[in-house]
């Protein structure tokens, strides 16, 4: 099972960590595992590469982990929209959990 567990600060995301293989299917075949990574690289990419942000991104290949946190003093306009990416994100991880529940769990933790 993949664990999906989003770090917040108050109201604020700010960041998540995924730990595991969702266990769908093999390594390489599995559309659980594969919408997870998307989505990940989906919001590492517009958050670093197009908002050029800088946001910490660690992957772990030996235990299966990708850690994300935004950076600190954000503009409003940068905030609002890293936000806005960051719900976005708990909303689909959440999706994904209600019609796959023993591939995928999202978790929420101050």
């Amino acid at each position: 099972m993949t664990t999906i567990t989003f770090r917040t600060e108050g109201d604020r995301i700010i960041g998540f960590d995924s730990q595991g293989h969702s266990g769908y299917a093999e390594e390489g075949a599995d559309i659980v595992c594969a919408g997870i990574t998307s989505a990940i690289r989906l919001v590492d990419a517009t958050i670093n590469d197009v908002l050029g942000l800088a946001a910490s991104v660690k992957v772990r290949e030996e235990d299966t982990s990708i850690s994300f946190r935004l950076p600190g003093g954000l503009s409003e306009t940068a905030e609002y929209t890293c936000q806005s990416l960051m719900t976005g994100l708990m909303v689909y991880f959440t999706e994904l959990h209600d019609e796959f529940p023993e591939n995928i769990e999202v978790l929420e933790e101050e």
